[in-house]
């Protein structure tokens, strides 16, 4: 398989589990601890394949009993503090907490991982931002919350974009474009995120939401020096980790996890 280390990332492989980490956050590496999956040998973090998970904490050396997930992640703009080891979080896609020894699980297959990490407070996030969620400005939402829970300030906050659909892949309709649209109209130059196919006869666009999610961030403050993107796509490395626009009902899942260390 193909090594997928780039400026930003770094392609680890212990054994048969193999996952990505932020380059910027290994410099936290005595505080924090994350990563985001790849299939490995076959390896799938849907929330019935408890098996994989168990093989990933060992080869991360974290506890199965400090990690929370979040059964069903529903797309929504919902982000929640996680105040003690394995709370149970449903219809979710955010989650947040200043707990050492708690470690923060979410799922993806093409949808944008955003991780914050705040060294100041020590604090972290993890949220799931779809197309539906990045409409509802979720990764915004939870660094606002961080800011206001936490305390943490803008200029401190570091943001990570993991791999997700890049805006090589991700086609939609007029019916999505018009909604991008309408949402984001208010941004300067559009045109970089919102675009049209080559084949201008054709009613089909591409939009960028690793952009947008920056954007966003960048609107309440947080410098573009701390938002740090993968420069990964999801469906370009579909043999290497799992995409629901490539694979269809068959994608499985990663995971990205972020963890504080006691």
């Amino acid at each position: 398989m193909q090594d997928l280390s780039n400026e930003t990332m770094l392609h680890v492989k212990k054994g048969n589990i193999e996952y990505l980490q932020f380059r910027k956050l290994l410099e936290y590496q005595d505080k924090v601890e994350h990563c985001y999956t790849l299939k490995g040998q076959n390896n799938d973090y849907a929330k019935e394949k408890e098996d994989n998970y168990t093989a990933l904490y060992n080869a991360m050396n974290l506890s199965k009993e400090g990690f929370t997930k979040i059964e069903h992640q529903a797309h929504s703009d919902k982000v929640e503090v996680v105040k003690e080891k394995n709370e149970f979080h449903t219809n979710i896609d955010g989650l947040l907490t200043n707990k050492q020894g708690v470690s923060l699980s979410l799922r993806f297959a093409d949808c944008t991982p955003i991780l914050f990490y705040d060294p100041v407070k020590n604090v972290i996030g993890n949220i799931h931002s779809g197309w539906r969620g990045t409409v509802q400005k979720i990764g915004q939402k939870g660094a606002l919350k961080m800011m206001q829970i936490y305390g943490s300030n803008k200029k401190d906050l570091l943001c990570f974009l993991g791999p997700c659909i890049g805006k090589c892949h991700f086609e939609v309709s007029e019916d999505v474009k018009e909604i991008f649209e309408n949402t984001f109209s208010y941004l300067e130059n559009v045109e970089e995120f919102i675009f049209k196919g080559e084949n201008k006869e054709e009613q089909k666009y591409f939009i960028d939401t690793t952009l947008i999610n920056r954007k966003l961030l960048e609107e309440i403050g947080i410098p573009f020096s701390n938002i740090i993107e993968s420069k990964i796509c999801t469906v370009c490395n579909s043999n290497q980790m799992h995409s629901y626009r490539a694979e269809k009902e068959n994608s499985g899942r990663n995971t990205a996890i972020i963890g504080l260390k006691i």
